[in-house]
Parts: structure tokens; C-alpha cells; sequence
């Protein structure tokens, strides 16, 4: 299955949980059906993201990156690639190579979507953000990548003004879907 099948049958089988992201997950679907590169950073209208959420091995904290163009403690994430084969994979591929743990594990998802104006073709065109969360090993520590002026754990509940509602519930939601057993973690 290619990366753009796997994104199409992933977001035709997710339930989205408000009519918002029900009426985003309708736009991502016909996005998908009238670009072949709608996964890749290439399509100029706007293209599918990935991003991961990494909770702490127990749910309580959330490692945020102070992302150098958007000016904001944002959860880890970014472009899709070819080598990616799903949108799973591509999630786990940023949140490693953004914050430098290894051992990761991706819970059940997506948890949420979004999309936001990007500058990736000027003027402007889209990210269409499809949201996944990740659980670190217990003692994980993180390195500071070239992607990132900062990386910080946050309290789930204590999320700095300096971020989104976006990023506060996709939190909640990981350390919700983490707690609730969605997954058996070591």
C-alpha cells in the first residue's frame, strides 16, 4: 500500500470526535482524491503532515520543541516523506528525529487533525495535520535537534501560553487515550 492508499483508508476509517474535525477529515479525503502528491511537501494547494505528541512513559508530562518559524512550543512533527510508508510511520519518523529518543511508541491514532497556513509555497498554502501521540521509555531524555531552538517537558495540564489549542488538546487526548489503556506500556 502506498503512503497516499494508507492516508486515505486511515482517515476513511478514523471517527473524528467534534463536527470540526469531521468536516476536515472530509476535506483531507477529497484533498487526497484530487492530488496524487498530496503527501509530499510538492503540492502547492497544501499537503497531509504528520505529528506526534511524546508523552512521558506515564502520561503527565509533554516534550514540546520551541519551533523556530512558528515562535511556539509546538508538539513534534512535519512533511511526509517517500521512504515513509504510512502516516504512522511518518508521525514516529519526526517525533524521533525531533526530539532524539529513541523507543518510542506510537499509540492507536490518529487522535485529531488539524490545518494551518504555512508558507512551504508563497504566498501561502496548507498544512493538512494529521495527529498522532508517542510514548517515551521512562528516563528518556531529549536532544535538541537542528529543527528546534528548545525542547522542553510540560505538565499535560500546564501547557505554556506560548502554544496552541491544537497542541493542549492534542495532549490531553494522548495522555487520555494512554491512561485509558488504549495500550499496555512497560
Amino acid at each position: 500500500m502506498s503512503l497516499h492508499e494508507d492516508a486515505v483508508a486511515v482517515l476513511s476509517a478514523w471517527t473524528a470526535p467534534t463536527p470540526a474535525e469531521e468536516a476536515l477529515r472530509t476535506e483531507f479525503l477529497e484533498h487526497l482524491g484530487a492530488h496524487d502528491d498530496a503527501m509530499l511537501r510538492e503540492c502547492v494547494p497544501g499537503h497531509l503532515t504528520a505529528t506526534t505528541a511524546v508523552l512521558s512513559h506515564d502520561g503527565a508530562r509533554v516534550l514540546l520543541t520551541l519551533h523556530p518559524k512558528a515562535g511556539m512550543w509546538l508538539p513534534m512533527g512535519g512533511h511526509c516523506e517517500v521512504s515513509d510508508d504510512s502516516l504512522g510511520a511518518a508521525a514516529l519518523r519526526e517525533a524521533q528525529e525531533e526530539s532524539g529518543i529513541a523507543g518510542l511508541e506510537l499509540l492507536p491514532g490518529p487522535l485529531a487533525v488539524d490545518k494551518h497556513a504555512v508558507w512551504c509555497h508563497p504566498p501561502r498554502s496548507w498544512h493538512l495535520d494529521v495527529e498522532y501521540a508517542a510514548v517515551a521509555p521512562p528516563g528518556a531524555e531529549a536532544v535538541i535537534s537542528e529543527e528546534s531552538l528548545d525542547l522542553r517537558w510540560f505538565p499535560v495540564d500546564g501547557i505554556p501560553e506560548l502554544s496552541d489549542e491544537a497542541t493542549r488538546r492534542l495532549a490531553a487526548r494522548g495522555q487520555a487515550a494512554l491512561t485509558s489503556g488504549s495500550r499496555a506500556f512497560g
